[in-house]
């Protein structure tokens, strides 16, 4: 059949290429393409080594013709931008690259700082071979349905475990259809105030010190945020009594961030009758309830009314801050608002909860938490003794616990010390970071630093606490 037409395999096979993003500029195509070329080896957006596309594919990406790519490669291969190598194609040659200069931050010296604030970690204490060996087991053993989107609350093994976890560690009374997991106590809370708003609540006092980035997020979620006076016993119950019936308050009962103080028995049942008596509900961070070093950790304040008690807990500071792994135990009269909040797809790594299941039922959480919290013992006790010695107008606030201590210094020192830690590679936090807008610089700590002691490693601990010691006033 004359009029037969043949194609060739070659012909029908698609071509896969490598994309490129390029920018023409001016009035002659093969000008412009090889400016364009020149300019991203230059900037280093093709990297040495980088394959570039066919002159067949850039040229039908572009709408040129196949020619013109072929002359521009030609060309700077000649200048020495581009290498043909026969057979693997054209690659962006080896340059020497540009010398930049890193800009310092001011006060940083040129060495690589020691993350001393408040939420930095010694990434090595990760537990990697439990935490594989949890991960094996884990997926080995799960459903095919477990692959799916999954329940906006949580996947229901994980529920169930921490139920009995927070029972036997932390005196939570909690039923697994009552626990919220989601993505970091940040998520946690914003989904809180959420539901709060649903159902008319308009206010969230916080403690007069704290992380800057919760009050953030409760006023850009509507909220005001009044400021509750922090003493020695922890939050003052005095501005309660301003609040709007049906409130909250959200505190750090065991171990008040940062000044590290406890809530003082008598407040703490001061909080949960002004809760029962007005409606209101406490909002409980127990951010670091495990690491308690003088004795064993006094229990949630959940447990005593959870009722009127929304209990936060994380894996941040136990584990790891990339799990990205957070629950809430929510009051039964909460719950319908809180499920709406949170939406209707889980939010949280479902691979990721299946293995913390695992972590935590075979024991391995509690013996990572216990090691971490030996070895944390040991590093605060040698900040107190040092700074006793070295350092004795600077006074360690608060009990024995965590993983952070906010250092006192004496009035008028904080931005000078700040700024000679900063010299000697020392990240620390000077304490005003934390002070609620609301509350006057002549606070009861005016001048102070907020010193993670977790978060180096051990072969570097002594002589980062002698270089803290040595900055001190």
């Amino acid at each position: 059949m004359a009029n037969k037409q043949t194609t060739s395999k070659s012909e029908t096979r698609p071509r896969v290429g490598l994309d490129l993003h390029l920018e023409l500029q001016g009035t002659g195509l093969r000008v412009g393409l090889s400016d364009a070329l020149r300019e991203a080896v230059r900037s280093g957006r093709l990297a040495p080594g980088t394959r570039l596309p066919g002159s067949r594919a850039l040229a039908e990406d572009l709408g040129v013709a196949r020619s013109t790519v072929t002359e521009c490669y030609a060309a700077l291969v000649e200048e020495g931008w581009l290498i043909a190598r026969h057979g693997s194609g054209t690659h962006v040659a080896q340059r020497a690259a540009p010398q930049r200069t890193p800009e310092l931050a001011p006060f940083q010296s040129g060495r690589r700082p020691h993350g001393l604030e408040p939420g930095a970690a010694e990434y090595a204490d990760f537990p990697r071979a439990p935490w594989l060996a949890a991960a094996r087991k884990a997926l080995s053993g799960a459903p095919h349905t477990a692959f799916g989107y999954g329940d906006s609350l949580g996947r229901i093994e994980l529920r169930i475990a921490l139920a009995d976890y927070l029972s036997r560690v932390r005196g939570v009374q909690a039923d697994p259809a009552n626990i919220v997991i989601t993505s970091g106590f940040h998520h946690g809370l914003a989904v809180l105030a959420r539901a709060l708003k649903s159902q008319g609540v308009n206010t969230v006092a916080v403690e007069s010190y704290g992380l800057g980035i919760y009050r953030d997020l409760l006023e850009d979620e509507g909220m005001a945020i009044p400021a509750l006076e922090v003493d020695e016993s922890g939050a003052g119950l005095a501005g309660l009594e301003e609040l709007q019936p049906g409130s909250a308050a959200l505190l750090t009962p065991a171990h008040q961030f940062p000044t590290g103080h406890a809530l003082s028995p008598d407040r703490r049942h001061g909080f949960l009758e002004w809760a029962r008596r007005t409606g209101g509900v406490v909002l409980e961070d127990d951010y670091d309830g495990e690491f308690r070093y003088d004795r064993k950790p006094v229990g949630a304040l959940q447990g005593l009314d959870p009722d009127h008690v929304v209990y936060f807990g994380t894996a941040s500071k136990s584990v790891a801050p990339a799990l990205r792994l957070a629950w809430a135990v929510i009051p039964e009269r909460l719950l319908p608002a809180v499920t709406i909040a949170k939406g209707r797809v889980d939010t949280v790594s479902v691979l990721d909860q299946l293995i913390f299941t695992e972590f935590v039922s075979s024991g391995g959480f509690d013996r990572h938490v216990r090691s971490r919290r030996h070895s944390n013992r040991s590093r605060r006790e040698q900040l107190v003794a040092t700074l006793a010695e070295q350092a004795p107008d600077v006074r360690v606030l608060g009990m024995p616990a965590g993983l952070q201590a906010a250092l006192l210094l004496p009035e008028g020192t904080e931005a000078l010390t700040f700024q000679a830690a900063a010299r000697q590679g020392l990240a620390v936090s000077g304490l005003s970071q934390f002070r609620h807008p609301q509350v006057a610089r002549k606070s009861r700590w005016s001048d102070g630093l907020v010193v993670n002691f977790s978060a180096v490693s051990d072969s570097s601990w002594p002589s980062v606490l002698q270089t803290l010691a040595s900055v001190m006033p």
